[in-house]
């Protein structure tokens, strides 16, 4: 009953208060919009662009062979380092946090010929582990390198999406054959087309991989350009460069303080400053939401204040009746939280329905697509309930705190 006496007596009051009514529910409705829009915007950019960043791989730890810069057992500085298969193999056995490991060859500028169509571009020399540690994915029908492959030293390539565009143009690549450097190489996959806003070298879209092992017959290098590696818990990279440092330290005779000796880029780094970035990106435009719903609830104090500035007699019956303080209180937070209940519903449906009617556009793949996500939902719910409280708490104070003899008097 109490509840029906607080909905009518809130009805009463907003037919008296149209106009300021109407403001008041608008003020609200626009800072919720603004507040899941702008939140929206930035939780899709956030999730593209970590998709985007995820392209190479996920907490990955690329290492290079450098040169030293310390002295250590008699030997001078400035040695050059370089790194075998058998290095690799060896780091993958000797450190126990490594999950998955390969060695790469890399070379610049290698000739792809199919038919008249020919494209000059970086080829790689991999493990098939690599394609589980770098995100190489293989389009539907197509696959990526084998242990075959590596131990039969197989003359079989993997070709990036716009290399195969490039060699073969709309036509099927998967099973047919290819000139690399003029020797035949059957193409057994195609990377799935992927965004990637990192890498070193070459994308993967315009690169082409092959088996280490056969890279190692034809072009015959006695190094290996570097290792992808891939640890158990990336969080631990760089403890995991302090264990490289040791073993190869050991074999080559360097001091294994001496991180110039072995280059290396960890990408959990990266990441995680990364992650700063977004956050804050999120938290500045949720404050300029914040603020917008603040006017918002700015507007509902004063239409409260009006009203009990309409009702002082009323008040003061009820209080001289014997209506306790926390009847009155209650009755006013009733009305604002009502207040602002109905502007932050039709905000949040009219946000709902504009996030949900966008079209899809050719930068989404860039920037992302604004989400309506539960989060921003309930951090928006949270934000109403607060804006309504503080509205409220000043009028419904001050008509609890009424003098019911002066407010008869009034």
């Amino acid at each position: 009953m109490k509840i029906f006496m607080f909905i009518s007596q809130f009805l009463r009051d907003m037919r008296s208060q149209k106009l300021r009514t109407i403001l008041t529910i608008f003020g609200i409705t626009w800072g919720t919009i603004a507040i899941v829009l702008l939140l929206g915007f930035g939780v899709g950019v956030g999730r593209q662009m970590r998709k985007n960043f995820h392209g190479m791989g996920e907490g990955l730890l690329l290492v290079w062979p450098g040169r030293t810069s310390l002295a250590y057992e008699g030997l001078n500085k400035g040695r050059v380092i370089r790194f075998t298969e058998e290095d690799a193999l060896s780091i993958k056995q000797q450190v126990p946090a490594i999950k998955d490991l390969s060695p790469e060859y890399t070379r610049y500028g290698v000739e792809l010929k199919r038919d008249q169509n020919t494209y000059a571009t970086l080829v790689r020399g991999v493990y098939p582990v690599y394609a589980e540690i770098r995100n190489v994915i293989p389009e539907r029908g197509s696959r990526f390198l084998d242990a075959q492959d590596l131990d039969q030293k197989r003359r079989v390539i993997f070709l990036g999406d716009k290399v195969k565009k490039e060699l073969f143009r709309d036509g099927e690549a998967v099973g047919k054959y290819i000139l690399l450097n003029r020797i035949p190489f059957l193409v057994v996959g195609i990377l799935i087309e992927k965004k990637q806003n990192s890498s070193y070298g070459e994308r993967d879209e315009n690169a082409a991989f092959i088996p280490a092992t056969t890279f190692s017959a034809i072009f015959g290098p006695k190094y290996i350009s570097n290792m992808v590696i891939k640890a158990w818990d990336s969080v631990k990279n760089k403890a995991l460069i302090g264990q490289v440092l040791t073993v190869m330290g050991k074999k080559y005779k360097f001091n294994p303080d001496d991180t110039d000796a072995i280059s290396y880029w960890n990408m959990m780094e990266q990441e995680t400053l990364f992650t700063s970035i977004i956050l804050g990106f999120n938290l500045f435009l949720g404050m300029v939401g914040v603020f917008t719903l603040t006017v918002g609830g700015i507007g509902v104090s004063n239409i409260m204040n009006v009203v009990v500035e309409e009702r002082t007699k009323e008040i003061g019956l009820k209080m001289a009746l014997g209506a306790k303080k926390r009847f009155v209180l209650s009755q006013f937070f009733f009305e604002t939280f009502l207040i602002t209940l109905i502007g932050g519903a039709i905000g949040l449906a009219i946000s709902y329905g504009i996030l949900t009617a966008l079209p899809t556009t050719s930068i989404e793949e860039e920037v992302g697509r604004p989400v309506f996500s539960l989060g921003v939902a309930l951090l928006t719910v949270t934000l109403l309930g607060l804006v309504g409280f503080i509205s409220g708490f000043g009028p419904a104070r001050r008509a609890a705190n009424l003098n019911p003899v002066e407010a008869l008097r009034s």
